[in-house]
């Protein structure tokens, strides 16, 4: 039982991880609409589920009846979820740092904001906000460090000896630093 828990667990994990990193990978993940209700199913998978099913497994060791284990289980989850939003939240309430603080439009304040503002208002502040970024000197800055950062991946790739793995992995380069 504990291990079939904890696999699952570590199941949950994985699954949470690659649906956060599929979906920041998306070129509309800005304008998501995910609600409150599916950013809870997404945080339980990448954060909740470990924790979670692992008090429940130790209860389980424990030799505790089920009911004390689906307590400990609850504990486990809502710990969770209870620190997730805190982390979330620091970028808003720590004194003097929300200004360097990063966040995601992802994390809990934001997908309630969308909530509460509405989602053609949320999609209008993006839109607006990435035209402010497009019109600045921080997209072809981004370019440059980019193709800087190719540049020296393929000067690592030159100490090794030619073959099709180095042409393979210096394409991946040129596919990375080649913008429209």
């Amino acid at each position: 039982q504990v291990v079939e828990l904890i696999s699952s667990a570590i199941g949950d994990l994985v699954q949470g991880i690659y649906y956060e990193n599929s979906k920041s990978s998306e070129e509309n993940c800005l304008t998501d609409d995910i609600g409150i209700s599916r950013w809870k199913e997404q945080v339980f998978l990448s954060h909740s589920a470990l924790l979670a099913k692992s008090c429940q497994a130790a209860m389980e060791l424990a030799k505790h009846s089920t009911e004390i284990q689906d307590m400990a289980f609850q504990y486990g989850k809502h710990m969770s979820m209870s620190h997730k939003l805190h982390s979330d939240l620091q970028p808003f309430v720590k004194e003097g740092s929300s200004d360097t603080m990063a966040f995601s439009l992802n994390s809990g304040p934001a997908v309630l904001h969308q909530e509460f503002l509405g989602r053609e208002a949320w999609i209008k502040q993006i839109r607006e906000l990435q035209e402010a970024i497009r019109a600045g000197k921080g997209v072809t800055s981004a370019i440059d460090l980019c193709r800087c950062h190719g540049n020296r991946a393929l000067a690592a790739l030159e100490r090794f000896p030619p073959s099709e793995a180095r042409d393979a992995l210096a394409n991946i380069v040129y596919a990375v630093t080649r913008f429209p």
